[in-house]
Parts: structure tokens; sequence; C-alpha cells
């Protein structure tokens, strides 16, 4: 996977660093990348189509009658395998399972990933007017349809359960992970934003929390 430079993506990326609100902070990342291999992604992509197929037959032995229907189809394990590339550049000291990461992995419409955005960008996109005459989602979708062309492509999220999440991080409220993915081009989009908490560290650390609860210790509650 070949990172790909875009200045639209740049602009945006400057702003959604960090966009302060007061009590919050919205941040996210927006990255391009080329599906061709570069470097260790062939061993890489090796080793993972392996894990998956393993992973198939295991599943086929123990119940013949409910497959694993994304492992079946070899187009949706290559899908998958780049998306799982993808994570692995922008992470590179987390190990990503293919076997456990596609219960993580969904389809979204167009739709519903925009409704996300509207719903949960609001506030920042109030704060990108302040200094923007385009407004932010407008200038996204325009931007994210220069570089993917949305109407060809293929939408997921990645949902993973907190302990298998290498992108959390404290006080956060909410985050959402998006690709887009253009067959056609061989083209990825990855696209991260979140909301956090800047009232944490206003109750201290873990340790003071444990002190509490040696205060309480014997109380009837």
């Amino acid at each position: 996977m070949k990172y790909l430079e875009y200045t639209p993506l740049d602009r945006i990326n400057d702003f959604l660093s960090h966009v302060n609100l007061g009590e919050r902070t919205i941040k996210g990342c927006l990255e391009a990348y080329s599906c061709k291999h570069t470097g260790t992604d062939k061993r890489l992509s090796l080793s993972l189509e392996n894990e998956i197929l393993d992973h198939l037959g295991k599943s086929l032995d123990t119940d013949s009658s409910s497959p694993v229907e994304y492992l079946c189809s070899r187009s949706s394990r290559k899908t998958m395998i780049y998306l799982l590339l993808t994570l692995h550049h922008m992470y590179p000291d987390y190990d990503f399972s293919a076997v456990k990461a596609h219960e993580f992995f969904t389809e979204e419409s167009w739709d519903s990933v925009k409704q996300i955005f509207d719903d949960y960008m609001f506030e920042a996109s109030k704060a990108w007017l302040e200094e923007n005459e385009v407004p932010l989602l407008e200038t996204l979708y325009k931007t994210l349809d220069e570089v993917v062309k949305l109407a060809e492509c293929e939408i997921y999220s990645y949902n993973p359960e907190a302990e298998a999440n290498p992108f959390l991080e404290k006080g956060s409220i909410w985050s959402y992970h998006f690709f887009f993915y253009n067959r056609k081009l061989k083209r990825v989009v990855y696209f991260n934003f979140g909301c956090l908490s800047n009232l944490v560290g206003d109750f201290g650390d873990e340790s003071s929390f444990e002190e509490d609860d040696e205060i309480f210790e014997g109380m009837d509650m």
C-alpha cells in the first residue's frame, strides 16, 4: 500500500487535528492509499490470506450449514485484506488479526455515513465556517469524490471492541472509522474522527479513584 499525497486532504487534516469546543475536542484524520503492494505488503497479504483460509476450513468442519460468508468469496477476502493492510500502515505497532477483524467490518451505505457526518460533525462544521466560506461537509464530500469517486466506492466501517481497539484514547466519548474503497481505481481512503472530553484530567488519575474506593469500603451504600 502506497501513501498518496493530496493537498485538499491536508487542508482538512490540519483543521481536524484539534477542534477545541470547550469541554470537548473533535479530532480526525484522512489518508489515501494505493492498493498496489509495496515493501512487506506481499508477505503480509499472503499471511492474512492463509489465516482466513485456515479459519474457513475450521468453520466448515465444525458447522458446514453456516459458513462465514465473507470468507467464501475471494473478492471479499481481497477487499478485507486491503482494509487490513491500510490499518497496518496507519498503526504499524498493532497486530490486526484477519480472523478477529472481520467481525468488526461492516459495509455501509453512503446515506447512512452521510447521516453520521451530519449528526456528529455539526459543531466542528460551525468552527470551520469561522475561517472558511465553503461548508466543511461540502468540502469533505468534494475532496473524497476527487480522490476515490464516491459513486463508485464501497464503504466500510470498523467498530472493534474496546480491548481490540488501537484507536481508543483517554477521554474518548465516541469515534468512527470509515474506509472508502474504489475497486476500479484500486484506492482506499481511510477516515477516522472522534470526540474527546477535555474534562478527564480535571478528575485526577486512576490512583485517585482507587483511593476513593478505599474510603468507601465498609460503608453502607
